[in-house]
C-alpha cells in the first residue's frame, strides 16, 4: 500500500473500508515517512513532526478493546438496523496491534449485559456487514 497516491481524506478511507476501488475491504491509516508515526485517521500532515510526507498504511485488523459503552438511545439509522432500548449497540475504542487507537462498533457482544464485555479482550476487524452509505469500522471478539 505504500505508494498509493489517493488523497488522505475520509472519502479515501471509506473507499478502502468498502472495497470500492478493488473489491478488497481493509482498514487503512497513514504513516509519516519522516518519523514513522502511525495514525488510524486519514490526515495529510503528521501530528507528531508536522511533516507532510505521508503514505497509506494497512493495519492488520487485530487489536484490544480499551474501553466501551452500550448505547440504547440510538439514531434513526441504528434503529433501522434493530438497535434500541431492547437491543443496545456497543461502541468502543480499540487499540490496534500497531499502536494507534480507533473508535469502532463492537459486534458479537450482548449490549444488554455489559458486565460480560471485558476491556483488554482481543478483537478483530469485521467489515462483512458494512453499510456502504455510512461505513464505519467494526470489531468483534476473537
Amino acid at each position: 500500500m505504500a505508494g498509493e497516491t489517493k488523497g488522505f481524506t475520509s472519502a479515501s478511507f471509506n473507499a478502502f473500508l468498502t472495497g470500492e476501488n478493488d473489491g478488497e475491504k481493509r482498514l487503512m491509516g497513514v504513516r509519516c515517512r519522516s518519523c514513522g508515526h502511525l495514525s488510524a485517521e486519514p490526515r495529510p500532515m503528521c501530528p507528531s513532526c508536522h511533516g507532510k510526507d505521508m503514505e497509506w498504511f494497512q493495519f492488520s485488523g487485530k487489536g484490544r478493546l480499551s474501553t466501551f459503552t452500550c448505547i440504547s438511545i440510538v439514531t434513526n439509522a441504528m434503529g433501522e438496523k434493530g438497535y434500541g432500548r431492547d437491543n443496545p449497540c456497543c461502541a468502543g475504542i480499540v487499540t490496534l496491534e500497531e499502536g494507534p487507537r480507533i473508535s469502532a462498533r463492537i459486534l458479537g457482544v450482548d449490549g444488554n449485559n455489559p458486565q460480560d464485555i471485558k476491556t483488554e479482550m482481543d478483537v478483530i476487524l469485521d467489515l462483512e456487514d458494512l453499510d456502504a452509505g455510512h461505513p464505519s469500522p467494526a470489531f468483534r471478539p476473537v
